[in-house]
């Protein structure tokens, strides 16, 4: 038994110390043949990460994908209409896509008002891009009011969240 827990631990520390030396194979890890040249391999973008800037990835967390307004409120602030500026050029270079512009409201109000305050948010950037050049076939609305909050809690803060329209891309032509 005892050998065999001796064996065991020997294969496990000679296997751990293989995989120790990432310089195994020469200084460029294809044993010095130079292949480090091909940028693609080795260029850090992994195709729909976000670090690819044709993704929707890219698009949610470097250039934003959502705009908050202020209390009972539909005009565009001045950030708002800095993340869109960034979302209208993203679009224009990245034609292939869609969107899908959700309006949000906090859970202040009735239903049928925050549907249409929703409703009124997701229109004023619609229009915006639309000013901007964006084709208006390739933008469509959409209110849920208060019925997808991303925060839960009775303060302003989780209300001030809760107050957006949100741009979410889609591939390939919608319908309506």
């Amino acid at each position: 038994m005892k050998r065999i827990l001796t064996s065991t631990l020997l294969i496990s520390a000679l296997a751990v110390s293989a995989c120790t030396n990432p310089d195994r194979f020469g200084a460029d890890g294809m044993g010095g043949a130079g292949v480090n040249a091909g940028a693609g391999v080795n260029s850090g973008v992994v195709p729909g990460s976000a670090n690819d800037p044709t993704s929707t990835a890219y698009f949610q967390q470097a250039v934003g994908d959502r705009v908050l307004f202020l209390v009972d409120q539909s005009s565009l602030t001045d950030v708002g209409r800095a993340t869109l500026d960034g979302q209208v050029a993203w679009l224009q270079t990245n034609t292939d896509y869609q969107a899908v512009i959700e309006g949000h409201a906090d859970e202040q109000g009735t239903r049928e008002y925050n549907i249409a305050l929703g409703g009124r948010r997701a229109n004023a950037v619609r229009e915006y891009m639309i000013s901007r050049g964006i084709a208006a076939s390739r933008l469509k609305t959409i209110s849920y009011g208060k019925e997808r909050p991303i925060e839960i809690c009775s303060e302003e803060a989780c209300y001030a969240k809760n107050r957006r329209a949100v741009t979410v891309l889609a591939g390939g032509a919608l319908t309506s």
